[in-house]
């Protein structure tokens, strides 16, 4: 049973999680993991998501992956309803994920039916690996020496496709990975994609 809602930018398409969540937000409890947000100054897309989540009601707990262990994170996630992972570095994110060995309790909690919010950063981390997005996040964030990413679900996705600031980028990605193993599923900011047990659905606010 795996429950996944993958976005560009989680506040823009929020109203669309209702559907897959088994309560009320009030009802729920997340886990809210900034992360990948902390190579940043200026942030406004964190602050967006969070207070977002916040109007709608979920039961927040906060939890930084970084510089915990695997037990750490199981302790303070064993009783979550909902996984949020942060939009920001995603390279910076894969470290820390990688050391916590986040990755792996990620995996154990969404096949028993948690669900798994990805927000830009986080969305694509739910891929196989994190190396076609090389000309959108700085790597010298982070020291890595394995680019592969959780594996929730056997495409890739190139968030924020459309924003014309990235055009030149969008363009050089694709056509440099066009003839690679891995399909790449692009996502703009109004869209979403949601997988539920083996469906999968791009919707779009």
């Amino acid at each position: 049973m795996k429950k996944l809602f993958l976005t560009s930018y989680f506040a823009f398409v929020s109203k669309l999680l209702l559907p897959l969540l088994p309560k009320q937000p009030n009802q729920l409890k997340l886990a809210f993991i900034p992360t990948a947000a902390d190579p940043y100054k200026i942030k406004p897309w964190f602050y967006g998501d969070k207070i977002k989540l916040k109007l709608m009601g979920f039961q927040i707990i906060n939890v930084d992956i970084k510089n915990k262990t695997k037990e750490q994170l199981f302790k303070q996630m064993k009783d979550i309803d909902v996984i949020f992972v942060s939009g920001g570095n995603t390279y910076y994110l894969l470290e820390h994920v990688q050391k916590s060995g986040f990755d792996e309790i990620v995996k154990e909690l969404t096949a028993k039916g948690i669900i798994y919010v990805g927000s830009s950063a986080g969305s694509v981390l739910a891929g196989s690996t994190i190396e076609h997005i090389e000309d959108l996040d700085d790597k010298t964030k982070a020291s890595l020496t394995s680019f592969k990413g959780i594996g929730l679900i056997d495409f890739l996705i190139l968030p924020h496709y459309g924003d014309s600031k990235y055009k030149y980028k969008f363009q050089q990605i694709m056509k440099k990975w066009s003839d690679k193993k891995y399909k790449i599923q692009t996502l703009t900011n109004t869209q979403v994609i949601v997988v539920n047990n083996n469906k999968i659905e791009i919707l779009k606010i």
